[in-house]
């Protein structure tokens, strides 16, 4: 399943590039994306994500890019304040 996934990530990235006006079309520019040059940067910045999370799921080290998410998200240490007596 993870490798079929990458290789719909792959074809997804570069049909998003190549299609990006249709796409900024649908989306529609918000003003946050101005921020990231425009809603045509923010969809190649989206692609380019897509297509480097891809092929880690195709080589199997997306542990290696989800590693600094782990870091900042809060782990799931049991309370042990409320044991007292």
């Amino acid at each position: 399943m993870v490798t079929f996934l990458g290789f719909v990530g792959l074809v997804s990235s570069i049909l998003l590039i190549k299609y990006r006006e249709r796409a900024a079309e649908s989306l529609g520019a918000g003003e946050w994306m101005d921020y990231f040059g425009g809603v045509y940067n923010v969809i190649i910045i989206a692609s380019i994500f897509l297509f480097f999370f891809s092929v880690a799921a195709l080589t199997g080290t997306l542990d290696l890019f989800l590693t600094p998410v782990r870091w900042l998200l809060p782990s799931s240490a049991p309370d042990t304040l409320l044991d007292m007596p």
